[in-house]
């Protein structure tokens, strides 16, 4: 019998597609994340316990409690990024930056939270045509990449292509191509703080590449690879270490600290 701690996976969407447009329903009649959870349970099965989060709930589903107690989170947004509370972006972010995982869906590329962790307008080339998509992987070595075909064949899919305005990617892990002629950086990893971070772009809400099996195995591969090896959660801390002391740093505000000027 295992005694490996399973992951705690935190699935976000808006759900506001499936509510709004009979064919998304139809297509994803448990919900946009309700097949990206069907995808990770049936990749790692007991590995992993898996609750879905929307943007309609309170604090959006992601209250303190709820990321407090998530390894990784995946996040698909599309249609109301505007709508995701500021407070509740800054409080993901500063998860992130303590160590959770994020991985980034499709359109989430321009939520708030991508934005805010990237730097950048994180904007691109778009058509919604029914294009094919070719993902073809540039690192067959990386955990992402294991047991995924070269390339992955997307019969139906919005086309994202170059330039996509992100910082240069730690690791490209697969980049695609379309029916247009177009290419697209699709899998990226990034760093932030002590999280890791993975966009993977396949995904639109028209089409059913949440149901591909290739597609579900990738994210799967993402959420185990984006699961830190730090043994508590922390923000960096910037720390005051005397001459010869390497082990017993003394907390420091310094310039971030509020200026008080006292007087006798």
């Amino acid at each position: 019998m295992s005694n490996t701690v399973p992951t705690r996976v935190t699935v976000w969407s808006e759900n506001r597609h499936e509510q709004e447009h009979e064919h998304v329903a139809k297509l994803y009649p448990h919900g946009m994340h309700g097949a990206v959870k069907e995808g990770i349970v049936e990749n790692l099965g007991a590995g992993v316990e898996v609750r879905t989060a929307t943007l309609d709930e309170p604090e959006h589903g992601l209250t303190e409690e709820v990321l407090a107690n998530t390894d990784v989170l995946t996040w698909w947004g599309h249609m109301a990024h505007g709508d995701v509370d500021d407070e509740i972006v800054e409080r993901v972010h500063r998860h992130v930056l303590s160590g959770m995982g994020l991985i980034v869906l499709h359109s989430g590329h321009w939520s708030k939270i991508f934005t805010k962790l990237m730097g950048t307008t994180c904007t691109l080339r778009w058509r919604s045509e029914q294009d094919r998509e070719l993902v073809w992987t540039v690192d067959p070595t990386h955990p992402i990449a294991k047991g995924v075909p070269h390339p992955i064949i997307i019969d139906e899919q919005e086309m994202y292509g170059e330039f996509f305005d992100i910082p240069t990617p730690e690791e490209l892990v697969f980049i695609s191509s379309f029916s247009g002629g177009e290419v697209f950086r699709s899998g990226c990893t990034f760093r932030r703080g002590h999280g890791k971070i993975f966009f993977f772009s396949p995904g639109d809400q028209d089409y059913p590449v949440y149901h591909h099996k290739d597609i579900r195995r990738v994210i799967s591969n993402a959420v185990q690879w984006a699961v830190t090896d730090r043994p508590r959660r922390e923000l960096p801390e910037l720390l005051r270490y005397d001459t010869n002391e390497f082990f017993k740093g003394a907390g420091y505000q310094g310039a971030t600290a509020i200026y008080e000027e006292t007087t006798a």
